[in-house]
């Protein structure tokens, strides 16, 4: 049995199943990426005031240190 290497299907409607979960899979990949950014966002703005808090309270020390 010589099979060839690639099988283009004469019957197009063999086209319809792999249509089908090509955009089911699509589409979970742009819902995690979406929910993966919002995440990012949500990370980086609790960094941010966490970081912004640390610098205000080193430089109100440093302050004092000098006083």
């Amino acid at each position: 049995m010589n099979m060839e290497f690639l099988y283009f299907p004469e019957d197009k409607m063999e086209y319809i199943p792999a249509i089908i979960s090509l955009i089911i899979f699509m589409a979970g990949a742009c819902f995690a990426m979406y929910f993966l950014y919002k995440k990012s966002k949500k990370d980086e703005k609790l960094a941010d005031e966490k970081y912004g808090m640390n610098q205000i309270e080193n430089q109100q020390e440093e302050q004092k240190k000098d006083s």
